[in-house]
């Protein structure tokens, strides 16, 4: 105690002094104008400069964004990550990197959901304040869904993996595609086939990329919840957040039951999406988690519909 009653307070050098000490310098003379009527404009600079571009824009940006679905919780809230883009003809210097930043702080001020009617206005809207003839989104986010125990009934989240694609041509017009990831249990044919008892089981990732046909319309049918049901339905068995004994007995019986390749698993969903009018071009992966291998096991197939395919 006497020793610490003896330390004298430090005596430290004002906050101006302590910023000079690790470089801050005067600012110096300020000679270039502030008004933006009076600054340069590098980026409309009009010149030959040798290429187009096929995309030019910003990406890697996070904002909120508000998730509707069929399934339970019906409306939720999560944090969008965007990507914003339009090309650019060789004889412009750049795109104004502001204005999509610009334009996604409106909507997220009216509340930005996520779906096609909505990227549907924002990319004609973009292509026009770029002044570009196209303009393109990609946003991805974590979508939840309510998930119950077949037996106990108790509820849990999980969540799939979407990407949402929209792009806007003056000349073409619109395309919409979209991705959704799913996590899905399959287990082996092969174990279950060569063994006295028991058999293998793994986590199977599932990944649908899927083209919509022209006026398809996500508010009136939502391809997340048809999509997850392609993927879980054609699985082993499905992912539950909450398991009592009970239902962890019925989780593994169906497993038993509906033994999966990954080669079944892309040839079964492949099968689904086919079967909806709203798809006109899909591929389908799926990499299974070796239970019994330091390997991954992988299969995909993909299929473009012909005019007589699509409804």
């Amino acid at each position: 105690m006497d020793k610490l009653n003896t330390i004298s307070r430090k005596r430290l050098p004002n906050k101006e002094e302590r910023h000079k000490l690790f470089g801050s310098v005067v600012p110096g003379p300020r000679t270039k104008p502030t008004e933006k009527s009076q600054m340069p404009d590098l980026q409309n600079v009009q010149k030959d400069f040798l290429f187009d571009l096929d995309v030019c824009g910003v990406s890697n940006v996070k904002y909120p964004i508000a998730v509707h679905s069929e399934l339970k919780p019906e409306t939720q809230t999560s944090i969008g990550t965007f990507s914003f883009s339009s090309t650019i003809e060789k004889t412009s210097k750049g795109t104004n990197m502001s204005r999509f930043m610009e334009q996604l702080n409106q909507y997220h001020e009216n509340g930005f959901a996520a779906d096609f009617a909505t990227l549907r206005v924002f990319t004609k809207e973009l292509a026009e304040r770029l002044e570009k003839p196209d303009a393109e989104i990609e946003v991805s986010f974590p979508w939840f869904y309510e998930r119950r125990g077949p037996q106990s009934g108790l509820a849990g989240m999980n969540h799939a993996d979407v990407l949402l694609k929209a792009r806007y041509d003056e000349e073409t017009g619109y395309s919409f595609s979209a991705t959704l990831s799913v996590l899905v249990t399959t287990l082996c044919p092969c174990s279950k086939e060569i063994s006295e008892y028991s058999a293998h089981n793994q986590r199977g990732h599932v990944t649908m990329h899927v083209d919509f046909t022209e006026g398809y319309d996500d508010v009136l049918t939502d391809w997340k919840a048809l999509l997850l049901e392609a993927a879980e339905s054609n699985a082993s068995s499905r992912l539950h957040p909450v398991l009592k004994r009970p239902d962890e007995k019925v989780v593994t019986e169906t497993a038993y039951e509906n033994p999966r390749f990954v080669e079944d698993m892309v040839r079964l969903v492949a099968a689904d999406l086919y079967e909806m009018p709203f798809v006109k071009k899909f591929q389908v992966i799926c990499r299974n988690e070796e239970s019994i291998h330091m390997h991954d096991a992988i299969a995909s197939l993909s299929y473009t519909k012909s005019d007589d395919e699509v409804e």
